[in-house]
């Protein structure tokens, strides 16, 4: 958001706090600077009238209560204000176990892809006086990936917008698009889901986020449907998704005091002078290999040979991404460097 619109938008708040009657546009014009135009001009009017529209949208998405309203009947003309008692935050006390808890879950969204969320949510503590510190707790550090179609899905069911989707299941070798109205995305055992209204099937569906292939697209307008009251996510998931079954056993070398995360899932545990030797129960290579590699170096797979190749592959993913990261800034600098600094060896 631009200086002059952050501006704006804080002066019509204090403007319609510090009234108890409605004002009208005009009136908010007369007051508020940032809305000053040529009122006999149509142009300059219509855009006033749609940086009014945006800045009100806006308030409103920030949780302002802006209310509607006529100060008599013999108005004819709607007026706007915010009434203080809507407006005010309570009292808001953390204990400093829960203060560590919020500072630790805004970091684990800042690495799954919901940062604008868990900084608007700090943002509202501290305007209640409560100060959160994220790196109080530095000893603990939240470890939770999600799937690439996790921030669109999460967006289209926060937006209440029907996606479309192409999505494989272990049965078909090819892929089939899906067309959703997404209630919400979840987490069950370790795996993200999206549930919502399958406009094909007309049935409630759930979809696991791994198994969906390429880009999620959006299809019309947000506010297009209402997700069900009262609806059990969590539930539904879990009825449908059924026993998880782990038929086939890995054995892994892990540094002796870390990777506390897979130790508590591990059936056998041998003391080694590499490392503790280590055998879990996996049900799928890939997924298992993708928990692997958020160990990093802590975890080395000895068996079997699916899941070290599919260790191998996610380990050359996250390379070949990185080198491409590295290349695009290379080649930015390059850009911007003065033209004697490109021609020096």
């Amino acid at each position: 958001m631009s200086r002059n619109r952050t501006e704006r938008l804080v002066n019509l708040v204090i403007c319609l706090l510090s009234t108890r009657r409605f004002l009208t546009a005009a009136q908010i014009v007369a007051t508020v600077p940032g809305y000053e135009h040529n009122a006999e001009d149509p142009r300059e009017h219509e855009a006033f009238q749609r940086k009014f529209e945006r800045d009100k949208a806006e308030l409103r998405d920030l949780g302002v209560p802006l209310e509607t309203g006529t100060a008599s009947v013999f108005d004819t003309e709607p007026g706007y204000r915010i009434a203080r008692r809507d407006y005010a935050l309570p009292d808001v006390h953390l204990e400093p176990d829960e203060t560590a808890a919020v500072g630790i879950a805004a970091r684990l969204w800042q690495h799954a892809g919901l940062a604008a969320a868990a900084t608007s949510g700090l943002l509202k503590l501290r305007a209640a006086g409560v100060d959160v510190d994220v790196h109080a707790t530095l000893g603990v550090e939240p470890v939770v990936t999600v799937d690439p179609a996790f921030p669109a899905l999460q967006t289209a069911a926060r937006e209440r917008q029907e996606v479309r989707f192409d999505y494989r299941t272990p049965e078909d070798d090819a892929a089939q698009t899906r067309r959703l109205q997404p209630w919400g995305v979840v987490s069950w055992r370790g795996r993200w889901y999206v549930v919502g209204h399958d406009l094909d099937r007309e049935a409630t569906r759930s979809f696991r986020l791994s198994r969906v292939v390429g880009a999620v697209t959006t299809v019309g307008q947000p506010g297009a449907f209402q997700s069900p009251p009262d609806t059990d996510l969590i539930s539904h998931v879990a009825r449908w998704s059924g026993p998880v079954e782990h038929p086939n056993r890995a054995t892994l070398l892990v540094r002796p005091g870390r990777a506390a995360g897979m130790r508590r899932w591990a059936e056998e545990v041998v003391p080694g002078p590499d490392g503790d030797r280590m055998v879990i129960s996996y049900s799928e290579p890939d997924a298992f290999a993708r928990w692997v590699v958020g160990y990093g170096a802590d975890v080395v797979v000895l068996g079997p040979d699916d899941v070290r190749k599919a260790t191998i592959a996610r380990l050359r993913d996250l390379v070949d991404a990185l080198d491409s990261v590295a290349t695009e800034g290379a080649a930015a600098e390059g850009a911007t460097a003065p033209v004697g600094a490109r021609t020096q060896p």
